[in-house]
Order: structure tokens, then C-alpha cells, then sequence
């Protein structure tokens, strides 16, 4: 295994991260304008909509959170009971008696305090010394890499796009053959995980749905008018302009109208996670069919003012990260039983601190997993702990494939599906045990 060199030098910000945001929007924005027709399915009318949507009611939901920038998994999930944590980070380690949910080795940073209950109940846990099977410490390449989820594999498209389309054992069509299978929700750009032949609507939150100038005395002719205009057109946009005006119409009520009764914070710090999880249960509640919600949420590149639980980057996020997921698991209520999120990043952070108290692009990391389906309340990992020797060029090992973790996700959620068309070339996933 040949590992790619690690920054020496830290930086008040990346230009990497940067980069790749931009250069993702640029080439979908360009994407979006060409092709986007080529991948919509024709539904000229809200009852075609609703049809495609009949099939896969009451079904299970994945809700998957991409915590964009590398997150430090070792911050989150904290291995206070290896030595070599706190050796490596004398200025922002996280005091072991501040930790909540914690065992003999591992304890939860304590802004996740709000996720405790779900602990208790057995609703969360978390994977540790996970990711990529290769070191790639490269912002853009390790997340495409994470999205494609097919190493040296021509396909051309993400995991989830091929979980909804081809990624079923049977001859049968994805769950409901519909744009709703799959909905990308904090930006409006679909993420790679997304991209492919299978129809997939994002948008930055549900009220990208509405179609401008609508009141109530004058929806129905505004949408009437959409009709007639958009009839006229030819081709593909006439495809793709018809589907959006279906699912504007046939949604606004019903995703936009199920107020939520959840409380969720409105801080600046947690609007990036609130924001498209209020909206995720919105659309959970409607009921339409979809399979999986993709979000983006976040940017944890830090390798500076990362702090500790009373200042600085870090700190900050974990306490709106942790906060808006407990008020979307109180939202959903009883359909909690329906709904599992997992949350996934390009790659982790360096064991020890760099000389600005921030931390470097590294290796491997932590996943958490909450809601049906999970046996929570524990710590799973292969721990290959933090001395010198066991590590890898400075950074925590991977012992877990992150594909392992998600086949297991979908393989008892959503057991139609096909592991050799999800993950082409993955043939021996690791059993890690954490789902039912």
C-alpha cells in the first residue's frame, strides 16, 4: 500500500477544500444546463407523480450526512483509554471526564450531549478506525473517490444513484421509478454519490420546491399556466420543465405543509445541519417513496482554531451538529422506526496537533450510525491504536472499510439490494455487527 505524502506545513485555511467546492459547482452547474434532461423521467401531470410514488410508501429511509472537509473522527469519538491521544494532543485533547456515553476506550465529545439518549436507547453508536482502503489526503480526490465507491472501475456514477437504479437484485425498477428515490438536500448541486442514470431531484432545502408568485387564490392557474407554456417545448427540457412542474405541484402541500412540531436550534452554528434535516423530515413525513436523503452539512477542515469544549471551530459544530440531530429524531416520532442516518467524511484528521492547534488532512475515522435498525448504545472498531509504531505515516489506520459499514446499513434496511452493482469489485465485506 503506497500512501501519498502528508502536508507538512499548516495553513490557516485550505485551498484544496476551497478548490473542490467550487470546482464540483462549476462542473455540475455546466452538467445541470446539458444533461440534466437526459437523466429525468416524462411525467406530464400530477397523477402519473403519484402513481410513480403508490409503490414504496411505509418504506425504510436512509439519511445519509456527509460531514464535508474531514471531520476528526478522533475528536468526535474519543479514545481516551489509549495514551497516545492525549501524548499527541497536549494542547486540545478532550479531558476524559467530560466525555458523555463513554466505555473503557471510547467516550463522545460532550456537545453531543443531546445525541445521549439515543445512546441509551440503543438507537446510536459509532464506528471507529473507518475509511478509504488507500491513504488519499486530497480534498476533491478522496471525496469523489468516497462518492464513486468503485475503485478502478469505469463506472461513471456514485453508490447511492446506483443503489436507486440498478442496485436491486431483482429484474424489478428501482422503489418507485421516480426523480423522488433519491433527494440531495443542503445545496443545490447533486454531490457525486448522487450522479448517474437514475433520476434524482436535490435541492438546497424544501422550499426550492415552490414555484415563485404562488398564493392561494392563484395556484392553480399559475401551474396551469406553467403547463401550457412548458408544452410548448421540445426535447429534454420539455421533459425535465414538465417533471419539475409535477413535483412543485404535487409536494407544496404535501412536503411543505407538514409543519414540524419539533423544536430545532436557529444559531448560526447549527443552521447548516437544521436547515436540510427539518427539511429531510418533511419529506419523511409526506411519505412519497424516497429511499435516500443525501446531505451535506458542514465544513470541518481545521487546521486551525480547532479549540476544545469551551472555544474555538471543533466545539462550535458538534454542539449544532449534535443539537439539530436530536430535534430531527424528535421530529420524525413514531417513524423513527423507518429512518437510520449515517454520517460519512473524505478521510479523518493527523493524530498529533500541528503548531497552529488545528490538525492536518490524515486517515482514518469515525462513523455514526442512529435509528432503526441499529444496536446502539456501543463503540465498534478493530482498534489499532495510537503509538507511534501502529501508526501510519502519522496518521490512525483504517481497519474497517467504510463500504463494509454501508453495506451492512443497506443490506438490512434494504435487503433487494445488490452489493457486486452498489460497490463494483467488493467482494469480502467486513462484518462489523452493528446493525439488527
Amino acid at each position: 500500500m503506497t500512501a501519498l505524502p502528508h502536508e507538512t506545513a499548516p495553513r490557516d485555511c485550505c485551498s484544496d477544500f476551497a478548490a473542490a467546492a467550487a470546482s464540483r459547482r462549476t462542473v455540475l452547474k455546466g452538467a445541470l444546463g446539458v444533461g440534466a434532461g437526459l437523466s429525468v423521467t416524462q411525467m406530464l401531470g400530477d397523477s402519473m407523480l403519484q402513481a410513480s410514488f403508490a409503490g414504496a410508501k411505509g418504506g425504510n429511509t436512509l439519511v445519509v450526512l456527509s460531514l464535508r472537509g474531514g471531520i476528526d473522527g478522533l475528536g468526535v469519538v474519543v479514545p481516551h483509554g489509549d495514551p497516545g491521544y492525549y501524548k499527541a494532543r497536549p494542547k486540545i485533547a478532550i479531558p476524559a471526564d467530560q466525555l458523555v456515553c463513554k466505555d473503557d476506550m471510547f467516550g463522545l465529545h460532550p456537545k453531543l450531549a443531546p445525541l445521549a439518549p439515543l445512546w441509551q436507547s440503543g438507537e446510536l453508536a459509532a464506528i471507529q478506525a473507518v475509511g478509504l482502503p488507500v491513504v488519499n489526503r486530497s480534498h476533491f480526490a478522496a471525496t469523489e473517490e468516497v462518492e464513486d465507491a468503485a475503485p478502478g472501475s469505469a463506472e461513471r456514477s456514485g453508490w447511492i444513484n446506483r443503489m436507486i437504479g440498478v442496485g436491486k437484485t431483482s429484474s424489478t425498477p428501482s422503489a418507485n421509478g421516480g426523480v423522488m428515490d433519491a433527494v440531495g438536500l443542503g445545496t443545490p448541486f447533486p454531490s457525486t454519490a448522487l450522479a448517474g442514470d437514475a433520476p434524482v431531484l436535490t435541492s438546497a432545502d424544501l422550499d426550492g420546491l415552490r414555484v415563485a408568485g404562488l398564493d392561494k387564490e392563484y395556484v392553480d392557474s399559475r401551474y396551469s399556466s406553467l403547463g401550457t407554456m412548458w408544452g410548448s417545448a421540445g426535447g429534454v427540457l420539455r421533459r425535465a420543465a414538465n417533471e419539475a412542474v409535477s413535483i412543485s405541484r404535487s409536494t407544496n402541500g404535501k412536503i411543505l405543509g407538514a409543519e414540524s412540531t419539533a423544536t430545532y436550534p436557529t444559531e448560526w452554528n447549527a443552521s447548516p445541519f437544521a436547515t436540510p434535516l427539518r427539511s429531510a423530515a418533511g419529506l419523511i413525513r409526506a411519505d412519497l417513496g424516497t429511499d435516500v436523503i443525501a446531505i451535506d452539512a458542514g465544513a470541518w477542515d481545521y487546521h486551525n482554531n480547532y479549540g476544545r469544549t469551551g472555544y474555538g471551530q471543533m466545539q462550535s459544530s458538534l454542539d449544532g451538529l449534535g443539537r439539530s440531530l436530536k430535534a430531527f429524531f424528535d421530529d420524525l416520532g413514531p417513524l423513527r422506526s423507518r429512518v437510520t442516518v449515517v454520517t460519512i467524511s473524505e478521510f479523518g484528521r493527523r493524530v498529533a496537533e500541528n503548531g497552529n492547534e488545528g490538525l492536518d488532512h490524515g486517515w482514518g475515522n469515525m462513523m455514526l450510525v442512529a435509528g432503526a435498525g441499529v444496536k446502539g448504545g456501543a463503540y465498534y472498531s478493530e482498534w489499532p491504536r495510537l503509538d507511534a509504531a501502529a501508526l501510519a505515516e502519522g496518521d490512525l489506520k483504517v481497519t474497517t472499510d467504510y463500504r463494509s459499514v454501508l453495506w451492512e446499513l443497506v443490506s438490512k434496511r434494504f435487503p433487494d439490494r445488490s452489493l457486486s452493482t452498489m460497490f463494483p469489485g467488493f467482494t469480502a465485506p467486513q462484518s462489523v455487527g452493528f446493525m439488527r
